[in-house]
């Protein structure tokens, strides 16, 4: 690889996990007002995202998907430009679709 992709990269990841930082702060937030909610019987759900979000993971808190595209991420630093290029969209969505669920539901309370 040339060199000056190395920066590139740098700039990329440096983003991802100033992203990453941010989902992360908001979804404790999150899950401890779905805590107090469903303590008083609110809240009543299966899961945040269907099963169609493209998250492995079914949960009624946010962190096990925050958890998910961390390691998703984290692998992202350990492969070639061309997987890289090939995931790197589906790492963006899921970021935009747990940013604007946990703003969201930052309104609603």
């Amino acid at each position: 690889m040339p060199t000056d992709q190395e920066p590139k990269f740098s700039t990329l990841f440096e983003k991802l996990t100033q992203n990453m930082q941010v989902i992360y702060r908001k979804a404790i937030d999150a899950d401890d007002s779905l805590a107090k909610l469903q303590q008083s019987g609110k809240g009543k759900f299966n899961h945040i995202f269907t099963q169609d979000a493209g998250f492995s993971v079914q949960s009624k808190r946010f962190m096990p998907y925050v958890k998910e595209l961390a390691q998703q991420v984290a692998d992202l630093e350990n492969t070639d430009e061309e997987k890289m290029q090939a995931k790197l969209p589906e790492i963006v969505k899921k970021m935009e679709m747990l940013l604007t669920t946990l703003s969201q539901f930052k309104v609603t309370l």
